[in-house]
């Protein structure tokens, strides 16, 4: 009986190893280990610089639950748990974690009664002998406002007397602080740009320009010694009268260094920009994001620009609508079509210089139902609808747009839902985490992945090639992997083309490694 149980396992390995090669991935998933915290947020997963991995997680308990703290794991290059450390912190006001230069970083906002002032304090501790310090980063003299820090960069409020927000680069190593307040009728804005090590790069007062607006910035990059860096969003004007076709605000580009500033709007008649993510291309500084032909934000299509990188002068703009294809991948027939809610989620640049363009349908729905207690509470469920995938040339001209219809939506942890993109030898590779077995075939050339009802999740990967035609399959099923992934974050090994996975169930933890061959 038991050669047989071993025959069997063997089989079943050898069945998934074809499997997985056919789909050009290969997995690892290390050993289970338990964990205390049932209920718990994943903050932050990176390289410990040795091949192992370091994990920032908040963890939350009680009735009603409260934050109670944060756990810092260590693993090696295997995946094995080296340490784990718990570092008890209650009523912190949470804004970033990261980890660089072999230390753990934990950004909290608080206010001084002392001083009148808000508070950027900084707590950090190497991960290898964990003994963490508290520092403050920067002071700003206000009163106490509700919602002080406004995670919402798109829909900003400047009118309760101080706002501020905080927007790290990609890859974590540098960040600005943008604080906006109002006192009667003096407005004060003003830009800190910190290092990774928390050095000061730059101070920058930007009051005069909102005299006449206020800025609401969503995305940043940093030019590659950090001494330039460029912020987009969106500027609302103060005074201004509108017609009914016209907007509120514009997109603006804002350059930003010891020295000077530069300033660069994005308006054309007729066409009206959404979600631009600036990236470099080699030394080409270019803004991607979507258009409109309305004010109404119903996208119909990919707005391209590309810039100077010195006085942010447009050298080219493009605007590529919607082809037929994309508009039947999404809608089917459906005469309803309107294309709206994409939040952008990744860029790559391939080798001879063609950019690979992902988002996702995202937005948030409220209900009203009973809690245990009797009472009725409102809930907040985000939706992580269809990814939209997009390639365009060398000088910004569309090659191909594809929709893959997916339909998720969560109250919880929203880590477990939505997806994460790779891209090698021109294929980009989605991994998104579902309880169906199959997707559901819509027609013959349209299938939806739904999030499924049981428990246990099966990893998909779906395949856009070079020319955007599309294949999945099912490369890590729920009888293999029983701890449900979480697909929307993991640690990206471009050097050696691998995905790390954090898998989390109650009182069961591991790590997933994913290679793409």
């Amino acid at each position: 009986m038991f050669k047989k149980s071993i025959s069997y396992i063997l089989i079943l390995i050898a069945v998934w190893s074809i499997k997985a090669q056919e789909t050009n991935i290969a997995y690892d998933i290390g050993e289970k280990y338990n964990d205390k915290h049932k209920y718990s947020n994943l903050l932050s997963i990176a390289d410990d610089g040795n091949g192992g991995t370091v994990v920032v997680r908040s963890y939350f308990s009680g009735i009603v639950l409260k934050p109670k703290g944060y756990l810092i794991e260590h693993y090696d290059e295997n995946l094995a748990l080296l340490s784990e450390y718990n570092y008890k912190l209650k009523k912190s006001n949470f804004v970033e974690a990261y980890v660089k230069n072999g230390q753990v970083y934990l950004l909290f906002l608080e206010y001084n009664y002392s001083s009148l002032s808000y508070e950027y304090i900084v707590h950090r501790s190497p991960f290898t002998e964990f003994a963490f310090t508290k520092e403050v980063l920067l002071s700003i003299p206000s009163e106490i406002v509700q919602q002080p820090l406004d995670r919402n960069y798109y829909n900003r409020n400047f009118s309760k007397g101080f706002t501020t927000s905080v927007l790290f680069n990609d890859d974590k190593t540098a960040f600005a602080i943008t604080s906006h307040f109002k006192r009667r009728k003096e407005h004060k804005h003003f830009i800190y740009v910190f290092d990774s090590s928390l050095r000061k790069l730059m101070e920058h007062d930007f009051s005069e320009e909102v005299e006449e607006k206020n800025y609401a910035f969503e995305n940043i990059v940093f030019s590659d010694d950090l001494s330039n860096v460029y912020l987009v969003g969106k500027a609302y004007f103060k005074k201004k009268r509108f017609n009914a076709t016209e907007r509120k605000f514009q997109y603006e580009l804002v350059r930003i260094s010891k020295n000077d500033r530069d300033t660069q709007s994005f308006y054309t008649p007729g066409k009206f920009p959404e979600a631009l993510k600036p990236i470099f291309k080699d030394k080409e500084l270019l803004c991607i994001g979507f258009y409109a032909d309305r004010k109404d934000n119903r996208y119909n299509g990919i707005a391209y620009f590309k810039l100077n990188p010195q006085s942010l002068s447009i050298e080219s703009q493009k605007f590529n609508a919607f082809s037929q294809q994309f508009m039947l991948d999404k809608f089917g027939r459906e005469e309803d079509q309107n294309i709206k809610n994409l939040v952008f989620k990744s860029m790559d640049v391939t080798d001879n210089g063609e950019i690979l363009f992902n988002a996702e349908e995202y937005f948030t729905s409220n209900s009203v139902q009973a809690n245990t207690s009797g009472g009725r509470v409102m809930v907040t469920r985000y939706h992580h609808n269809d990814i939209v995938s997009a390639k365009l040339n060398a000088t910004g001209d569309m090659l191909w747009a594809r929709n893959i219809n997916k339909t998720e939506v969560t109250q919880g942890d929203g880590a477990y839902a939505s997806y994460s993109a790779y891209t090698k030898d021109n294929d980009t590779y989605f991994f998104i985490s579902t309880s169906a077995e199959n997707p559901q075939q819509l027609s013959a050339e349209r299938i939806m992945f739904k999030q499924g009802l049981s428990r246990n999740r099966n990893i998909f990967l779906i395949k856009l090639d070079a020319q955007g035609h599309m294949s999945y399959d099912k490369v890590i099923d729920d009888t293999d992997a029983r701890l449900p992934l979480m697909v929307s974050k993991p640690l990206i090994d471009s050097g050696a083309d691998e995905l790390l996975f954090y898998a989390k169930r109650g009182s069961k933890k591991q790590l997933v490694q994913v290679a793409v061959k």
